[in-house]
């Protein structure tokens, strides 16, 4: 028996509550603080090892209460007295005692309660062998425990008890009751080295199988002369000592390893509706004949959706994220709902342009200039905050896009266009068909609705019972939302710079579409920026700038007619006689003195004050008249004035003449 023990002789007798290994027991002892605890007496429970080697010794009382039990039950200590009783801190009691599995704590119960018996009969009177012997008769000798196990005990047992408890106080009896059996104890030499050389071909991104980690390792232990146990044993080693989260990361890789930790749980009910948004895209798994393309496309979509209500508010369909649609959708929102206050974006190409959040400090993508334009959001004084790349916890929105997937890409409206949401998961009708534009339009725009309707939302803000649109209709009507002004919404649609007026009206021509106002007459022939949005060339008017970027005005569409379409042709006819007949009025407005009434406002003239015409410096001979000539020259001093006139006739009859003579 010994007092004192190094890191390595309590590796080897694999106690309770002690790590199994020299290094991990060192590690505990540092945590611990085993170097500096003292006895009663104020003597240091640490010692400098003597002789080769070196190292720490620690006295067997500060070894947790576990431990130390089993080296009492295995004769190496000796038994512990008043004196020299383990220092133990309650915690640590308590904390060994709450890691224990539940059957072992019942045991402990069991025990308190044979203990508190004893001690009940002691005060009513008994000798303390009566009392034992008494309650030991009373139980039976046994007492059954977690999956029908009997536990049997003696009073030699319980006087065993009462030493185990005889220095704590009353409330510190459960935890050192806990049975201090350890089944098997007996380990299997295994070579440091032997085990370093597991773990690292274990722990690998490549994922291993432990049989072949086993058979590379006897390889190396037949070469360096490694001892090992068994396979089993080193599986259960590696289980065992190697916590699960360090498995996932060494083999599963940091991705996979984040997702053990839980998600930040995200209350949107702080918000109301239109105080916040956040947007995003979606490319659908279906296919789509796009204007202008050869094949077939998958469209994406750009949704903004209120974060308090989870409605979808707009949306746009284009071939590709870009500012454009980004403007548009915005746009869209801006128009419909209003302007929200903070705005959670993700940092693709399309938010994080200048065009759209030009300006904000906080942007990751490109490099924020001092001179770059300021974009949409940041002008109409959204807040934008940057989500993190592939983090569906911080974007609502990507739940919405589940949703629509099932219930909007397997359609049967969309059926032979459906690609499957992966290059594995493709159907049997794979590209069979491309659905028309229009088409797909209308049924992700029911789909969305429908989305929006539908009622018995599980969300905080919905409780079960609310659809989105409900509830984003009950928080708008007490919430105080701003409006954009006409010249903002016009900020978010596209712009098409050099577009030529024409010559004699000044009307415009875009995309095929002829666009005209009459203030567009002022602007004949000159290069123009026309703002339109590409959805409603057909319902909407194109907003007209000057290269200087000075407002103008609208510009309607003037829409075609049949060639033979007497209607339209009456209509345009009377359009234009009021247009003429307007710009008339406003002319018999402007020019209030007529030319007379000009005229009589200038001086009179006096023929002595006209200056006679100034003398030729030369006079030149007319000639070519033939035998006109004197006569041409006659008649030119007779009548100056309708000389020009005969001399033509007299040539013309004269060059007839000559061509009959040559026939």
């Amino acid at each position: 028996m010994k007092a004192w023990w190094t890191a390595q002789d309590l590796a080897m007798q694999t106690l309770p509550g002690l790590p199994t290994t020299k290094r991990k027991i060192n590690e505990t002892a540092d945590q611990l603080g085993w170097g500096s605890r003292t006895n009663a007496s104020g003597q240091p429970l640490a010692r400098a090892r003597k002789g080769k080697g070196g190292g720490m010794e620690y006295h067997y009382s500060v070894l947790p209460v576990q431990a130390v039990a089993a080296l009492v039950a295995r004769g190496l200590v000796v038994n512990l007295d008043t004196a020299a009783r383990p220092i133990v801190a309650r915690s640590e009691l308590w904390a060994a005692f709450d890691g224990l599995p539940e059957c072992k704590k019942a045991v402990a119960r069991f025990r308190l309660d044979i203990l508190k018996e004893v001690e009940a009969l002691r005060q009513a009177g008994h000798s303390a062998t009566g009392a034992v012997a008494h309650v030991v008769h009373l139980h039976g000798l046994k007492f059954r425990a977690g999956e029908g196990k009997e536990h049997k005990f003696s009073v030699q047992t319980v006087y065993n008890w009462q030493k185990v408890v005889r220095h704590l106080s009353r409330g510190d009896w459960l935890p050192a009751l806990v049975p201090q059996t350890q089944g098997r104890t007996a380990t299997a030499d295994c070579d440091p080295d032997a085990w370093e050389f597991l773990k690292g071909d274990y722990l690998r991104l490549s994922q291993p199988s432990f049989e072949s980690c086993w058979d590379r390792l006897t390889d190396a232990a037949a070469l360096h002369g490694w001892a090992l146990p068994s396979a089993k044993t080193m599986k259960r080693r590696l289980d065992t000592e190697i916590p699960e989260a360090l498995r996932v990361i060494a083999r599963e890789g940091t991705e996979v390893h984040a997702r053990m930790y839980p998600p930040m749980v995200r209350d949107r009910s702080q918000f109301h509706a239109m105080q916040a948004v956040n947007a995003d895209g979606h490319r659908w798994d279906v296919f789509v004949a796009w204007p202008g393309r050869d094949k077939p496309v998958r469209p994406l979509m750009l949704a903004i959706q209120d974060l308090y209500s989870g409605k979808i508010l707009s949306w746009r369909l284009a071939e590709n994220e870009g500012a454009d649609t980004v403007r548009l959708a915005f746009g869209d929102l801006f128009r419909d709902h209003g302007v929200p206050e903070l705005a959670w974006l993700d940092n693709g190409r399309g938010f994080a342009s200048k065009w759209i959040t030009g300006g904000t400090p906080n942007r990751f993508r490109f490099k924020v200039k001092k001179e770059e334009p300021v974009g949409v959001l940041t002008a109409l004084g959204v807040e934008v905050r940057w989500t993190r790349p592939y983090s569906g916890q911080s974007k609502p929105i990507e739940r919405a896009f589940e949703t629509l997937c099932d219930h909007g890409a397997r359609h049967p409206a969309f059926q032979g266009a459906y690609t499957g949401n992966s290059p594995m998961a493709k159907p049997e009708d794979y590209q069979s068909r491309a659905v028309p534009l229009h088409v797909f339009k209308a049924v992700v725009t029911k789909v969305i609705a429908q989305h929006n309707a539908k009622v018995g939302r599980r969300t905080r803000v919905c409780r079960g019972v609310l659809s989105y649109d409900q509830a984003y209709e009950a928080s708008r009507a007490g919430a105080v939302i701003r409006t954009a002004t006409e010249a903002q919404l016009r900020m978010c649609m596209l712009a098409h710079e050099g577009v030529t007026a024409e010559k004699r009206s000044g009307s415009l021509r875009l995309f095929d579409n002829v666009y005209w106002a009459a203030f567009l007459n002022e602007h004949r022939g000159e290069k123009l920026i026309v703002r339109f949005d590409p959805d409603r060339l057909h319902e909407e008017p194109v907003h007209v700038y000057s290269r200087a970027g000075a407002y103008l005005g609208a510009a309607e569409l003037q829409a075609a007619s049949g060639f033979a379409d007497a209607t339209a042709a009456r209509e345009h006819n009377r359009a234009r006689a009021a247009f003429i007949k307007a710009q008339k009025d406003q002319l018999a407005v402007e020019r209030r003195l007529s030319a007379s009434d000009v005229a009589a406002l200038l001086p009179e003239l006096d023929e002595d004050d006209v200056a006679p015409a100034p003398a030729p410096r030369a006079v030149r001979m007319i000639t070519g008249l033939g035998s006109l000539g004197g006569a041409a020259a006659l008649a030119a001093e007779a009548d100056p004035i309708r000389f020009d006139d005969r001399y033509a006739e007299a040539l013309a009859r004269e060059q007839r003449d000559h061509l009959r003579l040559v026939e």
